[in-house]
């Protein structure tokens, strides 16, 4: 690997550039966006081997190309374990990413004009759940519920409603920016009454779960749950989808060939090392810990006078008000962030009156911190610092002075597969 790393910096210096830069980046800053993670060494390995040369359109035992005696192997691997994680009687592991994964269940299990239950966008839902400017908001007819104002809380009387009135074929809940577990049963009681699908899109949380540390919707009867394999997983970028094995032939065929074509074997050898890593008793102490430095950051903002979305955290995210806890939209407190060396990203919160691009919150997550040995005290301490740069925008001498001790502290935690 460092005789190919020599060569590309030997015979492309603008790309190597780019890739030291990247590498410097991280290293000295923190990363707190809750769907970025720092994957495993061995998956970086996966990634740039040579399973990235080889096509492997269908199935394992059911290929378009020879030459598949290690794709299949590898892929059966990556299904088995999967299962394994979370308790499925089946999986897909080929989806390219997130919201192709997610478009498949869709097409494979319903027509176009039918009608799916699933989380407003602006209260914590996700573009493929149904926003009106994504393409399965055109395909679909799309019915959102939203949550309590008061507490964040999800309204099931008003769900069961919206059930009863609009008939949806797909119960659908999980979330991209909601800081709170979900009731399973509930939700599958809801689609019980009105005979609809039920499907979860942990995209999120799926590390949480697999470390059993946040409920197993699959463990509630679900027939579908989607999930990315990084985020708090600590994957490659991809998608995999499990499901009822009664439905896992509709699921596979609306995969590939409906949706898409070879998959890429490079990112499923990283899913089954994943996979593997995920298994072991390990990683349940990593899960245990990235809601642990969750909370405690939630704690740390509510101490320094932070109005957080739900008011706290079940989960590995939370949500930070920044225009009515420092006068700040989240565009320019991401912005102030980032001089410091924090890294976050501006989020719509419930019913947000200012623009996607220049919404009201910021959202925060802990799985990349975690996966470099951060802990309690150094939540606290990132938390204090961030709150210290919000309450001062004006102050560029803090921003710099912070981002020096970000720096600091970012040396004491390698980040995996980085050399210090």
């Amino acid at each position: 690997m460092r005789a190919l790393r020599d060569q590309l910096f030997a015979t492309d210096p603008e790309v190597s550039a780019t890739l030291t830069g990247e590498e410097d980046r991280q290293r000295l800053g923190i990363e707190l966006i809750p769907s970025e993670n720092y994957t495993y060494p061995e998956v970086l390995a996966a990634l740039g081997s040579v399973f990235t040369n080889k096509y492997s359109e269908g199935y394992p035992g059911r290929r378009y190309y020879g030459g598949q005696e290690f794709t299949d192997q590898v892929e059966n691997l990556a299904r088995e374990r999967a299962c394994r994680v979370f308790r499925s009687e089946h999986a897909n592991v080929q989806p390219l990413s997130g919201s192709p994964m997610n478009q498949a269940v869709y097409l494979g299990l319903l027509n176009p004009g039918d009608t799916i239950l699933a989380m407003d966008l602006s209260h914590g839902g996700h573009l493929t759940h149904g926003a009106p400017v994504s393409h399965m908001g055109r395909l679909f007819s799309f019915v959102r519920y939203k949550t309590d104002p008061a507490d964040g809380a999800i309204d099931m009387d008003a769900v069961r409603e919206l059930a009863r009135q609009h008939r949806p074929k797909l119960v659908l809940c999980g979330y991209t920016s909601y800081p709170r577990d979900l009731d399973y049963a509930a939700f599958r009681a809801v689609a019980d009454e009105v005979g609809a699908y039920t499907m979860c899109d942990a995209s999120h949380y799926a590390g949480l779960v697999a470390g059993n540390v946040m409920r197993n919707p699959l463990d509630f009867g679900f027939d579908v749950m989607t999930t990315t394999s990084h985020k708090s997983l600590r994957g490659p970028r991809g998608g995999m989808i499990l499901c009822r094995k009664d439905i896992a032939a509709h699921i596979d065929k609306s995969v590939f060939p409906g949706l898409q074509g070879g998959p890429h074997m490079n990112v499923i050898a990283g899913m089954a090392i994943t996979l593997g890593k995920a298994l072991q008793p390990e990683f349940a102490d990593y899960a245990a810990q990235v809601l642990a430095n969750a909370k405690a950051m939630a704690a740390t903002f509510i101490q320094r006078g932070a109005e957080l979305v739900t008011g706290g955290t079940d989960n590995h995210m939370l949500v930070v008000n920044t225009q009515h806890s420092f006068g700040l939209d989240g565009r320019a407190a991401e912005e102030l962030l980032d001089a410091a060396g924090i890294t976050t990203n501006k989020q719509i919160i419930p019913d947000d009156v200012n623009p996607p691009l220049r919404p009201s919150g910021i959202r925060v997550g802990t799985p990349a911190a975690t996966a470099r040995g951060m802990k309690e005290p150094e939540m606290a301490q990132l938390t204090g610092w961030m709150a210290d740069v919000l309450a001062s925008p004006e102050d560029a001498s803090l921003r710099a002075d912070i981002r020096g001790r970000v720096a600091d502290v970012c040396r004491l935690f390698p980040v995996p597969g980085l050399d210090v």
